[in-house]
């Protein structure tokens, strides 16, 4: 079943139970989390994505998002993530629980899916060929990728490419597109159509949202 199919309430009772597990291109996530944000978040932008029960299937990543403790959810509200119980980051302003996740899952694939050569780049594709786009952080990388997917490419990856060693053949890995700071506009000025999330204010990155791909792109398959 796709993940729009769960009621709000269901949703957020598995992700705060069993989690939630989710496919995006070759990886299966568990997520859980007890937090209203990211169970927001995911409805927004993974709404088309292939769901099944957390404790009936095998999951790449089993990540969590939650406070650092019940005393935090009072006193200056903040956010872990977890991968496999280990928290391999500081805990975050609790605003930015939903960043949080996304960067935690770009984490999650750069240091353990070893068996894929993976290059800091978005990928997109059209008539069968593939651009891949390396960047420096900040240097429009994202944007650029947006526009694309907005004027008909094919959404492979907006931040790492997957090139499969043996063969040669990239994988998508189609997930939200990240936006940050002054191409928030420029994408929305480009597609007033395009639908962005809610902006997480004062990361590390100044500024950040997230872009849902057009309905066909979003379970591009690897």
């Amino acid at each position: 079943m796709k993940l729009l199919q769960l009621s709000p309430s269901d949703l957020r009772h598995q992700l705060a139970g069993n989690g939630v597990w989710l496919r995006t291109g070759p990886f299966s996530l568990r997520i859980r989390s007890r937090l209203p944000r990211v169970a927001e978040g995911l409805t927004e932008l993974y709404g088309q994505f292939e769901v099944r029960s957390a404790h009936q299937a095998f999951a790449d990543f089993h990540v969590e998002l939650n406070p650092p403790s019940r005393l935090r959810c009072w006193f200056r509200p903040q956010v872990n993530f977890s991968f496999d119980g280990a928290q391999p980051f500081k805990p975050l302003p609790l605003d930015q629980a939903y960043p949080m996740l996304e960067w935690g899952l770009n984490w999650c694939v750069s240091m353990h899916a070893h068996h894929y050569l993976i290059i800091h780049a978005a990928v997109v594709e059209k008539n069968g060929l593939a651009a891949i786009l390396p960047a420096p952080p900040g240097s429009g990388k994202s944007t650029l990728t947006a526009g694309l997917v907005l004027s008909g490419w094919r959404l492979l990856s907006d931040e790492l490419t997957l090139i499969d060693r043996r063969t040669g053949l990239l994988h998508a890995l189609p997930r939200p597109v990240s936006l940050k700071n002054q191409s928030i506009d420029v994408i929305r000025q480009f597609n007033p159509e395009a639908f962005i999330n809610r902006v997480s204010h004062d990361t590390s990155k100044g500024s950040v949202a997230h872009m849902r791909p057009p309905p066909r792109q979003r379970t591009a398959p690897a």
